[in-house]
């Protein structure tokens, strides 16, 4: 690609990016067209619902509990776990999802099990030698209470976990308690849905990439809906947020995982993670994660960077190598929120100007496991347009919203 045109799709793009957040960006259906904005609820008055004490602690008194939590289980400035000891709850065991208890670990590093150094409390990865709880890890537990920060995507594994989870309780007569969280991706429904033959630890179940449901609404679907291994159904227990919608706009106050260090990443990892299933990088090995995109292949590209070992990315895609492409780091995370969409721009970009074609999907498997579908794939080799690949998943959508609206606890 020409220099002078790279600049001028990277003024376009930046000149976009800085729009004010007031004005509301069209987009291609009409569905999102007619949405309403975000809400006012000030993030100040949303109340998760690990902070509602006086609601959960009751269903826990007296009990023998497990966990299931990591480091964005907080409530009040301390972890859920000190605060349920303090309170005098037995905790047996801790169980730990991908990134482990305390959210260090590199994205697909497996987790050892061992004990919590502060609390002494047994920890059992479920992102190790197993993802699912054994009839021995529940052995003398009288519920399980699950607590984790979702950013409301499907190839984001913390739901893959809650499912299992819920599974095995279902399998051995355990109680499940999930404390709410809000969505920071709840505010819109897109992408293809999972087909059958593409299942996954990244695409469990057959749901769109982004579902707009809260991890609380997201557990009675999968145990409403027959979605637990043999139909199976747990015993299930949702305790809401207070003061929130599905159009409040939450910035997280604890990033949920290394590599999605604020809002703005959050807000972009719905649309970059496919690249993830491409020979570019999204900045894992920078500051930057899920806010750039590269490949020391791009010429003439208007920003740069380069892949380095970091804390949650220790041998991070392109390492040592310098990038070329660019960068949403100024990007307005209102005006994502906004978007209501996932954008295909970026993809289809790349692709088209990635100088081996036959390379640019060259882990085909992935970036298909990722879409939950081959059809995307082809329809960006086949020349297709974000508006024509969109419209092939309207019917899809549509038939999902359905049941969605049955689990809604929010308006």
């Amino acid at each position: 690609m020409k220099l002078e045109n790279i600049i001028m799709y990277y003024n376009l793009l930046i000149t976009f990016f800085s729009v004010l957040s007031a004005i509301s960006c069209q987009t291609e259906t009409s569905a999102n067209a007619d949405a309403p904005a975000a809400s006012s609820i000030a993030q100040s008055d949303v109340v998760v619902a690990a902070d509602r004490l006086d609601e959960y602690l009751p269903l826990v008194r007296d009990k023998t509990i497990a966990l299931l939590v990591n480091h964005t289980s907080v409530t009040g400035g301390d972890h859920l776990a000190d605060r349920l000891l303090a309170e005098g709850i037995e905790i047996k065991t801790i169980f730990a999802p991908e990134h482990g208890f305390r959210g260090t670990a590199d994205a697909g590093e497996k987790i050892a099990d061992g004990k919590d150094a502060k609390t002494g409390v047994q920890v059992t990865s479920l992102y190790g030698k197993k993802r699912k709880p054994a009839p021995e890890d529940l052995a003398g537990i009288d519920l399980v209470l699950f607590d984790i920060q979702d950013v409301g995507c499907r190839f984001y594994t913390y739901i893959s976990t809650m499912s299992l989870a819920m599974e095995a309780c279902a399998e051995n007569n355990v109680p499940f308690l999930v404390l709410d969280r809000p969505n920071p991706n709840g505010h819109y429904v897109d992408g293809p849905i999972r087909e059958s033959g593409y299942e996954s630890f990244v695409g469990m179940h057959p749901v769109p990439m982004v579902y707009g449901m809260t991890i609380g609404e997201y557990a009675q679907m999968v145990n409403e809906e027959g979605w637990l291994a043999n139909g199976v159904k747990c015993e299930l227990s949702v305790i809401p947020c207070a003061n929130y919608t599905h159009e409040s706009m939450y910035d997280l106050p604890i990033k949920p995982s290394p590599n999605l260090p604020n809002l703005r990443s959050i807000l972009l990892y719905p649309s970059l993670c496919m690249f993830e299933g491409t020979p570019l990088s999204v900045g894992r090995g920078t500051t930057t994660q899920f806010q750039v995109i590269g490949h020391p292949d791009i010429s003439d590209a208007p920003y740069e960077f380069t892949p380095t070992p970091q804390p949650g990315a220790m041998n991070p895609k392109l390492q040592d190598q310098l990038c070329h492409g660019i960068s949403f780091v100024h990007m307005d995370p209102t005006l994502i929120f906004s978007e209501r969409q996932i954008n295909l721009d970026h993809v289809i970009h790349f692709f088209n100007e990635f100088p081996d074609k036959d390379a640019f999907f060259y882990e085909n498997k992935r970036f298909d496991t990722l879409a939950g579908t081959a059809k995307l794939r082809e329809m960006i080799m086949a020349g297709k347009t974000a508006a024509e690949i969109k419209a092939s998943w309207t019917d899809d959508l549509a038939k999902f919203e359905v049941v969605r609206e049955k689990y809604l606890i929010y308006e």
